[in-house]
């Protein structure tokens, strides 16, 4: 077995210890109501990227308290040098909240700006850009150190689903993350409502019977939730475009979904944001809705998602690359402006799913090291908020 320093990143070491892959100064917006006011102020900043934030004002507390936790989460990753709160002045998570949320998590710095505070959208942008701008020349100041790959937190996610999903490229992403467990790194597998009809053949794979009952509870809780709403969750799922590319059943598209655990044991089940402590192979109780599930391993600490689409989706994420592998061979060259990496070598028995999957995990060191994923080239990157009834 190959030594485990050989296997490095050059990363940005933060004060917790943690090791970041990018050094992002993050704009975000406490409500709806300041999020066009933030995208003024993140907008022509090199260095600072920014989210929309749908909520933050008109919810009940349990999805406020959602709404925060996210908030804060992704404000703590490491990848996050520092954060500029953009309040409005009379929404219900004010910004003193959600940078109380913050401190609880991390020591970076963090700054403020109101716009009722301010006196309008000019000079609200004009301080947001001043304040945004001394953080960047802070971050400017660190710079990139050699970080074993045990540093890594690696999210996992799959969206526009096809068979080779399935048949191809989750099999690589599963084989990458049983070598991250082997080296002392830690994966996460989300989107339970896609464990649905395959959640008792993921729970054998626990590492004890109490974290397999675990995943059986989360499913099954899952579930409920579109009973209780009057709703079959197998109405929606899977989507008009999985069966469009040749998937028929919920169970079937779960069995494709869940290849990305690998064969190691689940060391933990993690709800949705919970900070991610635990090394191996993990599970986070997500939504299956990929801007999402993607969002809430972000705010989890997962410096980089790893995202197998068979249809093709050029989403990412503005605070973690969100690195885009297919099995689809018409898929990669068709849409080869958003894809990173072609599986479909191992559908044409070209090459092995291990060999597939050494090269991808030499490609996730190298983003980890700052070498940039196509959706970060075209500055695409968004997020969805989870929400008590967001589960499909």
């Amino acid at each position: 077995m190959e030594k485990q320093d050989a296997f490095t990143f050059m990363g940005y070491r933060r004060t917790d210890g943690r090791a970041g892959v990018r050094n992002h100064v993050l704009v975000i917006p406490t409500c709806a109501c300041s999020s066009d006011v933030a995208e003024m102020i993140t907008r022509n900043l090199p260095g600072a990227v920014g989210i929309h934030n749908q909520n933050g004002c008109g919810q009940v507390a349990g999805d406020r308290a959602m709404t925060l936790k996210l908030l804060a989460g992704l404000a703590a990753n490491p990848n996050v040098y520092g954060v500029l709160l953009v309040g409005l002045g009379c929404e219900q998570l004010q910004w003193e909240i959600v940078k109380e949320a913050i401190r609880l998590q991390t020591d970076k710095p963090v700054e403020a700006v109101e716009i009722q505070q301010c006196g309008g959208v000019k000079r609200t942008v004009a301080e947001g850009k001043r304040l945004a701008g001394e953080l960047i020349a802070q971050a400017a100041q660190c710079s990139r150190v050699p970080c074993p790959i045990s540093d890594l937190i690696v999210g996992t996610n799959c969206g526009g689903s096809d068979p080779t999903s399935g048949l191809s490229a989750n099999l690589v992403i599963g084989y990458v993350c049983d070598r991250l467990a082997d080296l002392g790194a830690t994966s996460i597998i989300s989107e339970t409502p896609e464990f649905v009809g395959a959640e008792k053949v993921l729970a054998k794979q626990a590492a004890t019977d109490e974290i397999g009952q675990q995943i059986l509870d989360i499913v099954a809780r899952c579930e409920q939730k579109f009973i209780d709403l009057g709703e079959n969750i197998r109405s929606g799922n899977p989507s008009q475009g999985n069966k469009a590319g040749g998937i028929t059943t919920l169970e079937e598209k779960s069995l494709g979904c869940i290849h990305k655990a690998g064969t190691r044991p689940i060391q933990a089940v993690l709800q949705s944001c919970d900070r991610v402590n635990t090394k191996g192979t993990v599970v986070m109780d997500t939504c299956a809705y990929d801007v999402c599930s993607v969002a809430e391993m972000t705010a989890g600490g997962a410096q980089l998602t790893i995202f197998s689409t068979g249809r093709g989706t050029p989403s990412g994420n503005p605070v973690a690359p969100v690195l885009k592998l297919t099995g689809n061979e018409h898929t990669a060259s068709w849409m080869e402006d958003f894809i990173d990496f072609d599986t479909s070598p191992s559908l044409r028995q070209e090459q092995t799913i291990a060999e597939l999957g050494e090269a991808l995990l030499q490609m996730i060191l190298r983003v980890a090291s700052g070498e940039l994923v196509k959706h970060e080239i075209f500055g695409i990157g968004e997020i969805a908020m989870p929400r008590l009834c967001n589960y499909c």
